[in-house]
């Protein structure tokens, strides 16, 4: 372990995630306190990508610590990238099954201090590189309160790009849902569609949380995401043996924070949409989706998403969707709620020649780049 910074009683340093392990209840519980508790940083599910060669074999985490108590967390990477000109800045830790990348930071008394010592070390792990942090929710508490961090600290901050996640809080009951939507038409067509899907056969909604009904869950998404484009494409989770295995780790119960939800939309028997989700801190991330692609026009999918909003108000299973999407989801006509998730690149004191604006420019040419060369694949 390499201290860094002392900012009051709150010490940070950079130590390696390997061996955080060795700190399981620890980890569990800055999880558990966390301002904004989200799961891809909490011990079992950073542990799955790690045993499964998903993430770099010498992970390395900012961690505050304040006594014995982990009080903030952030895993790390350094890696080159167009906004240094090539030459390595840090990055958060991030996968294809990483969704937001907020650090965990313990609620209560002291929280500015912790976000100043968690800053500190920030500029000590990048060596005073920028970093570049996508998936960050800048306008929860969490995310005003480490930009304000920064900004005592003296760093510059930018935004490369934004955009609006659909989330949906949950209301007194299903009712309460349906009269405030601003969008009556789209539930209005997802009735229509459910009545056409009951006319061909017994439509049933079955959820999962543990045991052999878990499993077997898990086992009828595997199979309806490979029959589909994801398949085809070679980027289902049952495409490679070690993406299999990895989803069997993460999308299996545990006694620590984050738990494990499965909800399947069956036509007579057979599943014809199924979502996996992780649940942290009282909300529900929708990590997964699949449905059957020779049903595309009756919207098994939205069908089953519209039981899933159903079920968080008949059983209270949290207290918040989060539809851990990108732009452009289907699920911006269902919920009617918005989290502004933002890329951003956040610039020490003294961070070298490269200024703010031009690595702002530079990564937003990039994005263009690639926007560009996905419209030119949907048109081949």
């Amino acid at each position: 372990m390499r201290a860094l910074s002392l900012s009051g009683s709150s010490r940070a340093a950079v130590e390696p995630v390997a061996a955080l392990a060795a700190e399981a209840s620890a980890w569990d519980a800055l999880a558990v306190r966390a301002v904004t508790a989200h799961p891809f940083y909490a011990r079992a599910v950073v542990a799955a990508h790690s045993d499964h060669g998903l993430c770099h074999p010498r992970l390395s985490a900012v961690v505050v610590r304040d006594g014995g108590a982990i009080t903030a967390l952030l895993p790390f990477t350094l890696r080159p990238d167009i906004a240094g000109l090539g030459a390595a800045i840090a990055q958060p830790f991030l996968s294809p099954y990483v969704t937001a990348s907020a650090p965990l930071v313990a609620d209560g008394p002291g929280l500015e201090e912790r976000l100043d010592a968690l800053v500190e070390g920030l500029a000590r792990a990048s060596g005073g590189r920028a970093w570049r942090w996508p998936l960050l929710a800048t306008e929860t508490r969490l995310g005003t309160g480490l930009l304000a961090a920064m900004e005592r600290a003296g760093w510059q901050t930018g935004t490369v790009a934004h955009f609006a996640r659909p989330v949906l809080d949950r209301r007194t009951d299903y009712d309460a849902f349906l009269a405030g939507h601003p969008h009556k038409s789209r539930l209005k067509d997802l009735r229509r569609r459910r009545r056409r899907l009951e006319e061909a056969g017994t439509l049933t909604v079955e959820s999962a949380t543990e045991g052999a009904a878990l499993d077997q869950a898990l086992e009828d998404f595997l199979t309806l995401e490979a029959a589909g484009w994801k398949g085809e494409a070679g980027t289902a989770l049952r495409s490679r043996p070690r993406t299999e295995v990895f989803a069997r780790a993460l999308f299996r119960p545990e006694s620590g924070p984050v738990t494990v939800r499965a909800d399947l939309l069956r036509l007579d028997g057979r599943t014809v949409a199924a979502s996996l989700a992780l649940v942290s801190g009282g909300t529900a991330h929708l990590l997964k989706t699949a449905y059957d692609e020779g049903l595309r026009a009756l919207a098994p999918g939205l069908v089953l998403e519209d039981a899933i909003v159903r079920a968080l108000h008949a059983e209270g299973f949290a207290a918040r969707l989060d539809s851990a999407t990108m732009p452009g989801s289907a699920l911006e006509s269902l919920y009617p709620e918005r989290e502004t998730i933002a890329e951003i690149i956040a610039q020490p004191p003294d961070a070298g020649l490269i200024s703010l604006e031009r690595r702002l420019r530079l990564a937003r040419f990039e994005h263009r780049a690639r926007a560009e060369a996905k419209r030119l694949l949907r048109r081949g």
